[in-house]
């Protein structure tokens, strides 16, 4: 499947999605680990994959999951101590058992079979209640005509605010603002790119007032009006970076990133700028590029689609480079 997205996000037709914008990890706020290069699977398997009845558990991967209470796990299997009989989450808060009393299974509803109760304390089950919340608090935002609040998007899956944020943050990598203003963003691009008219664009992507998109345009690597002129008069600069998820088309001018896409060809840019210089990038922009792949989060969580954790991935991309503006 091909999956792109222009800065920050995708075009209409034959391109497609994305997100990011000020700032994507405020202080404080929870996130995905960043990868390296060589981070290409996750303990044997892709990264994000879920396990299941038919799926080998490495035992001493599990274990040293479980050890250091790595959220990024909770849904992928489940641990069961048979000295109390429960099973848990791998991130319980609860004191580590000894390992020869500790197992793992694919979910709760083995744990169950297998005679064990669910704990208490972290309640595994709810792990899917909390990844659907998520799921469709994405789908919300992507679909939403008019910027949600916080408390518009918790109170619509059910959750308190703050508690929401703390979810959807470990679970994506990015704050629900942060990704709301990232498709908000893209909107605009896509608008830009169909109709060729700035301020057309800035309405049609839900912008109330001029002032908030020009904030954000300075995330776009390139002025809005060259954006609208199919970027003449820039020149831009492509490379393919490797990625836990796939080659990674990276494409940026002189003040940043302006589009990002995942097992695409560099073609694609012709068409989303076919005004534009196109060029391959030299030393210093190959190194720019893997910088901010590296400092990017691979979204871990096992509920989330591929589609999902691709474009959360395009976004962590997007809001490193930022960072560097």
């Amino acid at each position: 499947m091909t999956y792109t997205a222009s800065f920050p996000h995708a075009l209409s037709s034959g391109l497609t999605r994305s997100r990011i914008h000020p700032p994507a990890h405020p202080a404080g706020e929870e996130r995905a680990a960043p990868w390296t290069p060589n981070q290409v699977q996750d303990d044997g398997r892709r990264v994000g994959g879920r396990l299941d009845a038919t799926t080998p558990i490495d035992p001493d991967a599990a274990w040293a999951a479980f050890v250091r209470r790595d959220r990024a796990y909770d849904g992928r299997f489940v641990v069961t101590v048979s000295s109390t009989r429960i099973y848990c989450r791998p991130s319980c808060a609860a004191r580590r058992p000894r390992r020869e009393h500790v197992g793992f299974l694919a979910d709760g509803a083995a744990a169950r079979a297998a005679g064990y109760r669910a704990c208490r304390r972290c309640l595994p089950d709810d792990v899917t209640r909390d990844a659907t919340a998520v799921t469709l608090a994405l789908t919300l935002l992507d679909d939403a005509e008019r910027p949600l609040s916080l408390a518009e998007l918790a109170a619509s899956v059910g959750y308190a605010p703050h508690h929401f944020q703390r979810l959807f943050t470990r679970a994506t990598g990015l704050s629900p603002a942060a990704y709301a203003r990232d498709r908000r963003a893209a909107r605009a691009v896509a608008a830009l790119c169909g109709e060729r008219n700035v301020t057309a664009a800035i309405y049609a992507a839900g912008y109330a007032a001029p002032s908030r998109f020009y904030a954000d345009a300075a995330a776009l690597g390139m002025a809005p009006a060259a954006w609208a002129s199919g970027g003449a008069g820039e020149r831009v600069a492509r490379c393919d970076v490797p990625t836990p998820l796939g080659p990674l088309l990276v494409a940026q001018t002189g003040r940043g990133l302006c589009h990002v896409g995942l097992d695409v060809s560099a073609d694609v840019l012709a068409v989303l700028l076919p005004a534009a210089t196109l060029v391959d990038a030299d030393h210093g922009e190959r190194a720019r590029a893997l910088r901010w792949v590296e400092a990017a989060a691979v979204p871990l969580n096992a509920a989330l689609t591929g589609a999902q954790r691709r474009a959360l991935f395009l976004a962590a991309v997007r809001a490193a480079a930022r960072a560097t503006v």
